[in-house]
């Protein structure tokens, strides 16, 4: 087989195969960590919104701000 004007032989041939199994291996990888980031950071943040419903809800505060000494915005 002739590459790019070189001839390879068997274990090039077979080196290019592996190097590119392992760079598909590793893209897959790749891209399952980033589904499951991109899962794990929906979960907190739903988790976080029904968590600050359900303070709401035992305060009596049907979603109002609260009226404690958090800042409200970038300027406080």
């Amino acid at each position: 087989m002739t590459f790019f004007g070189r001839t390879l032989d068997g274990t090039e041939i077979a080196s290019l195969v592996s190097l590119l199994l392992v760079l598909v291996l590793w893209i897959s990888a790749w891209r399952g960590n980033n589904r499951e980031s991109r899962w794990l950071r929906n979960w907190n943040a739903e988790r976080k919104a029904r968590r600050d419903a359900e303070i709401a809800a035992e305060n009596g505060d049907a979603g109002a701000p609260s009226e404690k000494n958090e800042p409200r915005g970038p300027w406080g």
